[in-house]
């Protein structure tokens, strides 16, 4: 029946790999997507920068003659390897996202939380938007991700976090794990005593983590892609082993890696065939990709 809703957590029905990756527009996939189907949603949707964004992979190899210096002054050359870029810009930012987080709500089980990245640019009109769609007794948290890297503008404080807005379906009934949470050192652990010190704290909801190093092990290149450490608590907090994460705005495909890593199935959706190869170097080989969901015929 036409605009009928599949009782699905995939748009394809059927049994479901462990992991799905679909190169579609990703509206046409919520709306594919069963009602309450989903577990957790973290999404990175474009932060409407107005230009486009690109990163290029370097290579360094150790050189006496090189273009670049070091640590202790060691000299190395440096290649440029492939660039991978996506368009950031949006007319109507707002227009653009608000069907979209509308079947976020509408796919999102009761237990389900929704963590959206977002940036200073948009944050503020996106948690009005979010109010309205979840309702304000629903808004969790509003976590600061401060990192200290890249350029230092003279004639303005240096933007250094994002924000991610955090909203449950049920205020009463979210999932929250909260030992699973890794723990921080105290920045004074002489005040607490050993145990605890041994121990660290939870986190607040300012998080202190670098960006993905340019030497890192799961640096791919792709310009927007965030650490797995904070998929990785985020998944700990509010998901349990072998349930469903969706990820509309899947990017380098951060949150398929770390949710195979444990024990989650994922949905990841990226309409840039640049983000598609670039998931297809980096999930595990029994990673479905799929084309865009047809639409069913009418009745």
């Amino acid at each position: 029946m036409s605009g009928q809703k599949r009782d699905s957590a995939t748009p394809s029905g059927g049994t479901a790999p462990p992991g799905i990756v679909y190169e579609a527009d990703n509206l046409e996939i919520l709306r594919a997507l069963g009602d309450e189907s989903v577990d957790l949603i973290y999404t990175d949707p474009p932060f409407n920068t107005g230009t486009p964004r690109s990163r290029t992979t370097i290579r360094t190899t150790a050189d006496v003659d090189g273009d670049r210096t070091g640590f202790k002054g060691r000299r190395y050359r440096t290649e440029a390897g492939s660039t991978r870029t996506y368009a950031d810009r949006f007319d109507d930012y707002l227009a653009f996202l608000e069907p979209r987080i509308a079947e976020m709500h509408r796919v999102l089980a009761q237990t389900g939380t929704l963590y959206l990245h977002l940036d200073s640019r948009e944050v503020h009109y996106v948690k009005v938007l979010c109010d309205a769609i979840f309702g304000r007794a629903h808004f969790l948290n509003e976590i600061i991700w401060a990192y200290d890297y890249g350029g230092r503008p003279k004639r303005r404080w240096p933007a250094k976090h994002d924000t991610i807005l955090v909203y449950v379906k049920d205020a009463e009934s979210h999932t929250f794990n909260l030992d699973a949470i890794d723990r921080i050192p105290y920045m004074a652990p002489g005040l607490v005593g050993p145990e605890k010190a041994a121990k660290g704290k939870l986190p607040t909801d300012v998080w202190w983590h670098t960006i993905v190093p340019t030497n890192s092990h799961e640096k791919t290149g792709y310009p927007t892609q965030k650490p797995m450490a904070l998929a990785e608590r985020i998944m700990r907090a509010s998901s349990n082993e072998g349930e469903l994460v969706l990820d509309p705005f899947a990017g380098s495909g951060t949150v398929g890696a770390v949710a195979a890593e444990l024990g989650r199935r994922f949905i990841l959706v990226d309409a840039n065939p640049e983000a598609i190869t670039c998931m297809r170097d980096r999930l595990p080989a029994e990673t479905a990709f799929r084309a865009a969901v047809s639409p069913e015929p009418e009745s």
